[in-house]
This record gives C-alpha cells, structure tokens and sequence, in this order.
C-alpha cells in the first residue's frame, strides 16, 4: 500500500473567542488521504470543515498533532519550507474564486507557476493547455469580470492545478453555482483530479457530489467519523 500524501494524526485546535471564551474546533482529528484518491468531506456549517482544510494546506498549524505531506512532516517546520511545499505540492480551491481581476484568465494561471519560478514561455503554455481541458481556449484573455460564474470557477480549477500539485484540498468549491453549473464544473474537476492521479479532500455539502467521489468522511464533535467508500456505480 502506498504511502499517504495527506497524514493527519490527532489534530486539535482551539481558538479564543474574546468574551464568548475558547472554542474547540477540533479534537483528535485523524485522516489520511492516498494518492490517486478523492476524499469528500461532509459536515455541517461550523464544525471545522475549512480549519482542517487550512491546517491540511500548511495555511493554520494544529495546537497538537501531526501534519504529514507525502511523507514529510510539517507541523512545526519553519515558514520558509512550509510555503515552499504549499507553493508546489498543494492546489486550493475555494467556494468563491479569488480570481485577480486585473488579469485575465491565462494569467491567472500563470501568475503561481512564475512564483514558482517556472519559465514564462512554459507557464504560458500549461495555462493555454489547462484551459483547454475545461473548454475555456477561447475565454483565455477575458478578466474574470467578463466570465460567468461557472467559467471563473473552472480558471480556479486550473489556477489549483497550475503547479501540477500532489494534493487538492477543495473548500465547497461549487457552492456558489446554481445545480447545473455546479454538476458540470464538479465533473470537470473530477475528470482533471483523476487523470492527474493527485490526492484530493473536498469538502462539500452536496451529497450527490459527495457520492461520485471514492470515500466519503465527516467531521464530527472535532473528529473526523463515518468513513465509506462511495459504490462503484455512483463514482465517476
């Protein structure tokens, strides 16, 4: 069995609220995300969805635990190798797209793999190659402003895969559409993240999506319970 490209073991994590006094968010979270696998993560609004995203991503550390990424851990690195293997192991995509809207789509793209100190003439080419694995060639040069809402989330998609990370962390990143754009956007993020043979954790609320990925895990109480796999008919 290969070794996980997501390890967390045991993370907590617990934030002062001023007069409302400490709120644990989590408490013994435990997961593991293999490469090749798309994890769903299930829960309701408050229970610690986007901390463990951020914590898995080297964005918050755990008061306790242990953050692995293919292999390494990273809990209490410094700032320097975190970023650098946030930088080129891990993608984020977000229920809104964050997209610069001073520059158009293509460089979008391109702007995280110059950052990643990739050559301009090959970022460009990755960026044109990526959009038009999600039918977006023709909307390369057009600013976020001038794309629907479904076409700004694809450029996200792509701008997550720009650096061909090992890891997705995805945070409801089709909550903002309306069901058909959402159905169709999902199906291309699924398509690119199994092609690409990356690990992915996506945490949504849509039970279908939930459904089509390989497993499904919930966070509860600060831990992460109720793990399945997704039946082979409904994956895809």
């Amino acid at each position: 069995m290969s070794e996980p490209m997501l390890d967390l073991e045991a993370i907590t994590k617990t934030y002062n609220k001023g007069k409302r006094g400490e709120v644990t968010v989590l408490q013994g979270a435990t997961l593991t995300v293999a490469p090749g696998e798309v994890t769903a993560l299930v829960a309701p609004s408050g229970a610690g969805k986007s901390t463990l995203l951020h914590i898995a991503g080297l964005l918050d550390t755990p008061d306790s635990g242990q953050v692995r990424i293919a292999g390494m851990d990273m809990t209490r690195q410094p700032d320097g190798p975190r970023t650098e293997t946030r930088r080129s192991r891990v993608g984020f995509i977000y229920q809104f797209h964050h997209l610069l809207p001073e520059f158009n789509a293509a460089e979008n793209i391109v702007l995280p793999q110059l950052a990643n100190a990739v050559p301009a003439a090959e970022a460009e080419a990755r960026a044109q190659m990526l959009l038009g694995r999600v039918g977006l060639s023709e909307r390369a040069t057009h600013r976020p402003a001038a794309l629907s809402g479904g076409e700004q989330q694809r450029v996200a998609v792509c701008r997550a895969l720009a650096n061909a990370p090992q890891l997705l962390l995805a945070d409801e990143p089709t909550g903002n559409l309306d069901p058909e754009t959402a159905d169709q956007v999902f199906g291309m993020l699924l398509g690119l993240v199994r092609e690409t043979g990356l690990a992915a954790l996506i945490a949504t609320h849509n039970l279908e999506l939930a459904s089509r990925m390989d497993r499904t895990v919930r966070l509860e109480a600060g831990r992460v319970v109720d793990q399945q796999a997704a039946p082979m008919r409904e994956r895809g």
